[in-house]
């Protein structure tokens, strides 16, 4: 397997990282986690040899194949059975019938083969590079925010085949429930260094937060050590009777390996800035049509009125009119037939990957945000800049100079600063890290307003969305209910279509219902004694790690106060302690990954039944 030993890494006077040290185990499946800026598109620059390292040694196996999934799309060929053999080396570039075989895998079926790869849709247009990537092989695939050009059709697909593909993969992605559905272990660059653990992001962070949490502690206990020393030598040295002890001490100050403070890392804090209003619908929408000539119809029929606290996620696949619908509501683009009604007091804020481009690039960040509310103080305003992570000088950059994702976060700046009851949001979470989207998250289920969202996040979907307008083959429909109803009443029609393929005799609905009943039942039977074993192990990983955190907090007293058998038992009971929880985690990560497979595979079981 690739090892990399002592690995250092900077640009200009900024170190992205030192002395990172990483070794990935067979069938590991990771989950690479840290900051924007933090380094981890550079971490797979160094691993493919596209970059090089300031110190360390990168080590690969012999014959061991890494792939990387471009994001990016762009194809040559006539044909898809022409563009995905590109991928053939010279020794094997007529052994199409591999070829085929991959894209069958991939959900392409025989008359596909001759289709322009340009035709298919954007989800089918990311399989075929994925299949050129297969063709090649890999040992390995590096994954880089392969969510960001993704609907959810496709994300759902490519959650499937990740967790059975048999190799190993490192993924990077923002989107966190993706992210945890697929890996086994997760992997963060912190503060320049890396670390990984077994099992998903909650339990990699709550760790970390333990760490963390564990040195302010211990540095306080050192801190305070340093100055008793300190200020014992200053009292001691000079005198002649004392000059021998003080000396000693400060042979004993000088073998103290000095802590440092934590640096704490930037992240975006959202608070939207709700307008009070007598209005109880905000929006009301009625026989909305859109469409850039009567021949091409997006959407027609939309009726729908939102109030006050409600949350209407948009979603469908990429190309339907999802952002369309959003900028015809936002009076971006003008509707075909139908209206459009606000209340006199709704006020909205848009944030669209369109309206982006409504920035005026010789502005400075401070321009813009002063721009949508120009009765902020100084101090409000660098605020501001400061929660959207442009802090300092930053903030006096020109919008120019910004990247894509810079220029996302102006917008949202924009938008927390304009008083607003209705917020219009397209894809927000696009070019944000995970700790920032827990932070919008927060923000969207405080907002006392309404809000319309177009998402192909399952996890922003579950936890803000109560009603939903799909977009489907058929055109878009209001649902009346969450995500996870869509899902249980009505699910995607793409993901039915997969299963053509796979010609399964018919049975009338009263059979169906009989088999999911007691498919249902089966299912139970096998995750209940799972279930109990994880409650059980949870509940002695939160017991274990309270009695660990007071005899930690008992060690750091004990540590100064020269009890020293006192501090060996209690050293002794806290290693205890800590072997107790790794292997509680270990027995819950069997446990889990066993309920999770089983519970994956009645899951398929019962969509083959739809």
């Amino acid at each position: 397997m690739i090892q990399l030993t002592n690995i250092s890494k900077s640009f200009a006077k900024q170190e992205l990282f030192s002395n990172l040290n990483f070794k990935l185990n067979s069938k590991n499946r990771v989950g690479l986690v840290g900051r924007n800026g933090s380094g981890k598109s550079t971490l797979f620059k160094i691993i493919l040899g596209e970059e090089h390292v300031d110190g360390g040694e990168v080590s690969i196996p012999k014959g061991y194949k890494i792939g990387a999934l471009k994001q990016h799309l762009s194809f040559s060929e006539k044909t898809l059975r022409e563009e995905a053999a590109l991928a053939l080396d010279e020794e094997h570039k007529y052994d199409i019938y591999r070829v085929e075989k991959i894209l069958f895998g991939l959900g392409f079926v025989a008359e596909d083969l001759e289709k322009n790869p340009l035709s298919f849709s954007g989800g089918y247009q990311i399989r075929i590079n994925l299949a050129k990537l297969l063709v090649t092989e890999p040992n390995l695939l590096l994954l880089d925010e392969p969510t960001n050009y993704l609907d959810i059709v496709s994300l759902r697909w490519l959650k499937v085949f990740l967790k059975s593909f048999d190799g190993e993969v490192i993924l990077i992605t923002h989107d966190r429930n993706f992210m945890d559905s697929v890996t086994t272990h997760t992997m963060g660059i912190v503060r320049k260094k890396l670390s990984i653990l077994p099992g998903d992001t909650h339990k990699f962070y709550t760790q970390l937060a333990s760490n963390d949490e564990l040195h302010v502690k211990t540095k306080i206990s050192q801190d305070k050590k340093i100055k008793e020393l300190e200020e014992f030598i200053a009292k001691n040295k000079t005198r002649a009777s004392t000059a021998a002890l003080a000396q000693s001490k400060v042979k004993q100050l000088e073998k103290i390996e000095r802590m440092e403070d934590i640096q704490s890392e930037a992240t975006l804090n959202f608070d939207f800035n709700f307008k009070q209003t007598p209005a109880k619908i905000l929006l009301d929408v009625k026989d909305l049509k859109f469409g850039y000539t009567e021949d091409n119809i997006l959407f027609k029929d939309i009726t729908f009125h939102i109030k006050k606290g409600e949350c209407l996620g948009i979603i469908g696949k990429n190309g339907k009119g999802k952002s369309t619908l959003l900028n015809t509501l936002a009076g971006e683009l003008k509707q075909l037939t139908g209206h459009v009604h606000m209340h006199t007091s709704t006020s909205f804020g848009h944030f669209g990957q369109t309206n982006i481009n409504h920035l005026n690039l010789n502005n400075t960040v401070m321009d813009e945000i002063y721009k949508s509310n120009a009765s902020l103080s100084t101090g409000r305003a660098r605020s501001i800049c400061g929660a959207m992570m442009f802090s300092g000088e930053s903030a006096d950059k020109k919008i120019s100079l910004l990247s894509g994702g810079e220029k996302s976060r102006v917008m949202l700046g924009k938008i927390l600063v304009e008083e607003v009851n209705l917020l219009f949001l397209d894809e927000p979470t696009n070019h944000l890290d995970m700790d920032s989207i827990d932070s919008l998250i927060g923000a969207i289920q405080n907002f006392e307003g309404a809000v319309v969202l177009v998402t192909h996040s399952e996890e922003l979907l579950r936890k803000v969305a109560n009603r939903l307008i799909v977009f489907s083959k058929d055109g878009a429909e209001i649902f009346d209910g969450n995500y996870d109803e869509f899902l249980e009443k009505i699910g995607w029609e793409e993901e039915e279509a997969e299963k053509k393929v796979k010609k399964a005799p018919k049975s009338n609905h009263h059979e169906n219902k009989k088999l999911r009943a007691a498919l249902i039942q089966e299912r139970n039977k096998k995750t209940s004694p799972l279930k109990k074993e994880i409650e059980k192990l949870e509940k002695l990983i939160i017991t274990t790690e309270e009695a660990l955190e007071a005899n930690q907090e008992e060690l750091i007293k004990l540590s100064s106060s020269g009890e020293s058998d006192k501090l060996v038992d209690l050293y002794k009971e806290v290693a205890a302690q800590e072997k107790q929880v790794e292997d509680a985690f270990e027995s819950l990560e069997v446990v889990q990954h066993e309920f999770d497979e089983i519970t994956q595979e009645y899951e398929d079981k019962l969509e083959n039944l739809n």
